[in-house]
């Protein structure tokens, strides 16, 4: 029996993209049939939303993380040395993520996604 050969997928349009990522090739001003640009990218914007987007997923995290940490609190899974460096640890992380939203320039509320109909992220 022949060992199938590897699968290759080529894809003009993901090929530019990663070549556009790469800083390879320019993004398009212009998109490929009509007058208005594809995509307009501001450098203070992508920036600013990237950084809504990561800290959002970085706060959604940490609340993650404190729900977990009481669970186990509640459970009695932990020593009392380790529910100490898990509050230290949880306040140490959430004044980072407060430090990073306002490096942004972000308010608390920005980084409540809303998800329509499954409501509010956090």
């Amino acid at each position: 029996m022949k060992p199938l050969a590897a699968a290759q997928v080529e894809s003009p349009g993901a090929k530019d993209f990663a070549l556009i990522m790469q800083g390879r090739l320019p993004l398009p001003d212009r998109s490929p049939g009509g007058d208005r640009p594809r995509i307009n990218l501001d450098q203070g914007t992508v920036k600013n939303s990237l950084g809504q987007l990561v800290l959002t997923l970085v706060k959604l995290l940490h609340e993650l993380l404190e729900r977990q940490g009481l669970r186990r609190i509640e459970a009695g899974s932990l020593t009392d040395r380790q529910i100490e460096r898990l509050g230290l640890t949880l306040m140490q992380q959430a004044q980072e993520i407060d430090r990073l939203r306002k490096e942004f320039g972000l308010e608390e509320e920005d980084l409540n996604i809303d998800l329509g109909p499954l409501g509010q992220l956090l």
